[in-house]
């Protein structure tokens, strides 16, 4: 009798956690500090997700670079010790094509990049991600890159020659400055305010909800609004993860994060405001940056991009075609 009260609780126990152990959780890193669009966004879609995934699994944000850098984070994806991450430039180091975005002065705006979602993203981009093993779930914002330094304001693209400049990982943006005439480096997000500080590097580039969430305005005297690149962010899993996740998971993350997007834009675009105003309270002056020659600087790359990227040339043409109007 004592022996079959014993089997009987064990059974009990086990029966009663069972819900407990049943729920999964889908472990998301992305590098944004607090504060920063991609905590804001990476919360939001964890919210919405979570409502509606009950029991079923829980999406759980590490923000900050806790899970890694950028690379550090595709390759989790891909062994899939993670479920998620939140990818911008270094998209252009796993999959080239994606390098489009790396072109100065490609997207006009946020309408011009939705219909560049429609229309090249999706039907060619997403796949060839998929193909190297990535799963795009939905495309949000990183933002428009703007450049800090320590040394002068920057208006012309011969204002940066000699300048140790940060850049993230991603080559086509290493030769956009080097043909900029400054001496750029790829480096981690997470390294970039001690680098700033010590003088390792004279400045960096990235749009302002990145600059101030990372607290650069403490370590920079000038900020020069060039607005040279937008960059897309990718809310990404690993194909191999993805299939494993029952259909249901699937359907719900994947609605989730599609429906964050206009989420995403809203605040990016009221950040960008608020953003300018704080970095130049903290002492940080600004300047606004003579677009048109950068422009005409950047012929180079473009042709660079177009020769060595495999339907590049194509790429970018009808993203240019596509913001007419715009």
């Amino acid at each position: 009798m004592r022996k079959l009260f014993v089997a009987g609780a064990l059974l009990l126990a086990g029966s009663l956690a069972a819900p407990a152990q049943a729920q999964m959780e889908l472990k998301f890193g992305h590098v944004g500090g607090p504060g920063s669009l991609f905590e804001l966004s990476a919360n939001e879609f964890a919210k919405r997700a979570n409502a509606k995934l009950g029991d079923k699994a829980k999406v759980v944000v590490f923000g900050s670079s806790q899970l890694g850098g950028d690379k550090e984070l595709m390759q989790k994806l891909k062994l899939g010790t993670i479920e998620f991450a939140l990818p911008s430039t270094v998209m252009s180091s796993e999959v080239d094509a994606f390098g489009m975005f790396e072109m100065p002065y490609l997207v006009k705006n946020r309408d011009h990049m939705k219909k560049i979602e429609a229309e090249v993203v999706w039907p060619s981009l997403a796949p060839m991600a998929e193909k190297k093993g990535y799963k795009v779930l939905a495309v949000w914002e990183n933002g428009f890159r703007h450049i800090t330094n320590n040394v002068k304001p920057i208006v012309k693209p011969e204002d940066l020659n000699g300048i140790k400049l940060r850049v993230p990982q991603g080559k086509w943006r290493v030769k956009m400055f080097q043909i900029y005439g400054a001496n750029p480096s790829p480096m981690a997000l997470s390294e970039v305010f001690v680098a700033l500080q010590t003088g390792v590097m004279d400045g960096q580039e990235n749009p302002l909800t990145q600059i101030y969430s990372s607290k650069f305005q403490e370590v920079q005297k000038f900020i020069s609004m060039t607005g040279h690149v937008y960059t897309p962010a990718y809310i990404v899993s690993g194909t191999r993860k993805w299939a494993s996740l029952p259909e249901d998971v699937r359907t719900i993350l994947e609605a989730a994060a599609k429906d964050t997007q206009g989420y995403v834009y809203e605040q990016a675009a009221k950040l960008e405001d608020d953003l300018l105003a704080k970095i130049k309270a903290a002492g940080v002056q600004v300047n606004e940056a003579d677009k048109d020659a950068f422009i005409a600087a950047s012929k180079d790359v473009y042709t660079e991009f177009g020769q060595d990227v495999p339907d590049g040339a194509k790429l970018v043409e009808k993203a240019i075609a596509l913001g007419a109007g715009s």
